[in-house]
């Protein structure tokens, strides 16, 4: 039986375009028919490399091409407008993280696929990362018992260059934060879905420390409460002198789970311990971005097309991932009341 093939677009053309263009390149039922972004340099780039149609105008592009899926890897301020916009054209859509940088706005994103009948995606592709596989795996057999804490550390490098170079970094109104939206959202998306009960209580402090150009914090430290007691502490940092590997850990009732980056470690009370990491063989080649990106977007971009095709259930839903951003929003909300800008 013959493959069905999506036409797609894809709208930005920035630093996260490959992990979404080579994914698609590769995937048997997509077909990557244009790009769009609002520099032309870029679009034309994209054109010839993957050998499409490009555009400046994201509604022209919808319009003209009549996508079935359309991917944005715009700012983030633009994922609601764009995602919704697209569902509106009769385009399923997976965006980016975050959903949005207001929470009424991801849930316009739900209620416009509900209206619509679309069906929307959100990237988080860290919860397909070996390591990640395997704490989840042991969490549900039941071999760590139950969580009782966790705990999360951050320490990343954003020199003031990458605020400098950039439209939209660093700002409230177009990236919506700084480290804890953009460098953060990944690993705190992994403590949520695997503590896996509903948020009751958040407490963080925001700081700029070391980057007064910016308007945003590079620092964040809290707790995160869980239904059932279970509660997760984090610091997070952007002005490092370099990008260490992330650890999350997971204490609980039957041993501990420690992840490192996308190995991971559980070491059960009864002696037994297991390993896990991502198989080099399948990374890709991506272009010069960081290839910690792009590890496992190729598993989630094809799992997405896998449930178009109706061959797959979707993995992480956008109801899912709406749940990290009322956490990533509820943390904003009770961290601006006490910013502290005091750069040294």
């Amino acid at each position: 039986m013959e493959e069905q093939v999506f036409r797609t677009a894809i709208v930005g053309c920035g630093n996260i375009f490959p992990m979404h263009a080579i994914p698609v390149m590769k995937e048997a039922h997509a077909n990557l028919v244009a790009v769009c972004d609002t520099k032309p340099d870029r679009v034309q780039s994209a054109c010839d490399r993957f050998g499409c149609k490009g555009y400046t105008d994201f509604e022209e592009m919808l319009n003209c091409e009549k996508p079935d899926v359309v991917h944005i890897c715009t700012p983030h301020f633009l994922h609601a407008p764009f995602a919704c916009l697209a569902m509106e054209h009769g385009c399923h859509v997976l965006t980016e993280k975050p959903m949005a940088i207001r929470l009424e706005d991801a849930q316009n994103m739900l209620d416009t696929a509900e209206r619509t009948g679309k069906t929307l995606g959100v990237i988080f592709q860290n919860r397909y990362n070996a390591g990640s596989q395997l704490i989840r795996e042991c969490l549900d057999r039941g071999e760590l018992g139950q969580i009782r804490a966790a705990r999360m550390i951050l320490t990343w490098d954003r020199s003031p260059e990458y605020y400098s170079k950039s439209d939209w970094k660093g700002t409230w109104d177009k990236e919506g934060g700084g480290v804890l939206i953009d460098q953060a959202i990944h690993t705190l998306d992994l403590m949520r879905w695997l503590i896996g009960k509903p948020v009751t209580g958040v407490q963080v402090s925001l700081a700029n420390r070391t980057h007064p150009d910016i308007l945003v914090e590079d620092t964040a430290e809290g707790r995160i409460s869980f239904e059932g007691g279970v509660y997760g502490v984090f610091y997070v940092m952007n002005h490092y002198c370099e990008d260490e590997p992330v650890r999350l850990e997971l204490n609980c009732t039957h041993g501990k789970a420690v992840m490192q980056g996308p190995r991971a470690e559980v070491k059960l009370d009864n002696g037994r311990v297991y390993q896990a990491d991502n198989d080099p063989r399948q990374m890709f080649e991506y272009g010069d971005v960081k290839q910690y990106w792009g590890t496992s977007h190729v598993k989630q971009v094809h799992n997405f097309y896998e449930h178009l095709a109706g061959k797959a259930p979707l993995y992480i839903t956008a109801q899912d991932a709406f749940l990290t951003q009322k956490m990533i929003c509820a943390l904003y909300e009770h961290g601006r009341k006490n910013f502290s800008r005091e750069t040294v």
